[in-house]
């Protein structure tokens, strides 16, 4: 594993030489990520808009015909919540409130009763044997969480690192919907704060993210990180596209 995070930290090397980026370029790349990680991220768990369509709503504020209302509301959702990524990203730590409000702008066009609040309700992820905490056992666990996620900051390598937050967050699964959504927010929310740039998850390997992720529930989380740190790669490789 550690030869992945060599090459990362060679790529990071390359972007690093591009910093500082002019304010007209940062904006640029805020904004072709926006639609990148909304559209990817919602798919992943089966929002019907094609990258296209999900560019269309954010930016012009157009409904797409025959498509669910719920499906506009989450690439809305998800644009509000990606800003406040952004301004997180300025930080070097993440709070239980910020997770909170992450799923607060992603969810309360959807359900405002329950945007950024605890589930009060048992969950299950379909096809997974591993059970969730009990709704009791989620104010305990996510008000530890950041101490939690501050010592694995400490130890490992930001990528496993911003990998491990993710798998954790999925795994407390705090909320009645919305938890990978977040869970992925999160990711690169870390991401950002040790310098790293976006990460997409492709549709296309959905099916590998969601086995690999299905076996982190047992002891071997090594498939996950491995798969995390791939699509880091090569999303620095398309961020230095950017530049050519």
């Amino acid at each position: 594993m550690n030869s992945i995070f060599a090459e990362i930290d060679k790529l990071q090397q390359e972007i690093n030489k591009h910093r500082p980026l002019d304010k007209h370029l940062i904006a640029q790349i805020k904004e072709y990520f926006r639609i990148g990680l909304t559209y990817t991220s919602n798919a992943l768990e089966g929002n019907s808009l094609t990258e296209s369509e999900t560019k269309v709503v954010i930016e012009d504020g157009i409904t797409i015909g025959g498509k669910p209302m719920k499906d506009h509301y989450e690439a809305i959702g998800h644009s509000e919540a990606y800003d406040f990524m952004y301004n997180l990203s300025k930080a070097k730590a993440v709070t239980e409130k910020d997770i909170t409000k992450l799923h607060h702008l992603f969810y309360y066009r959807i359900d405002e009763a329950n945007a950024g609040v605890y589930r009060k309700v048992k969950a299950y992820i379909t096809g997974s044997k591993y059970p969730l905490p009990l709704p009791e056992e989620l104010p305990k666990l996510m008000k530890a969480f950041p101490a939690k996620l501050s010592k694995i900051r400490k130890q490992k390598h930001p990528v496993e690192f911003a990998a491990l937050a993710h798998k954790e967050l999925v795994f407390i699964h705090p909320f009645v919907d919305g938890n990978g959504r977040v869970s992925r927010l999160l990711m690169n929310t870390i991401l950002m704060q040790e310098g790293y740039v976006v990460t997409i998850i492709p549709p296309v390997v959905r099916q590998d993210y969601i086995s690999s992720l299905e076996k982190a529930r047992g002891s071997n989380d090594k498939q996950f990180i491995e798969l995390i740190a791939q699509m880091v790669k090569e999303t620095q490789r398309d961020y230095l596209r950017l530049f050519k």
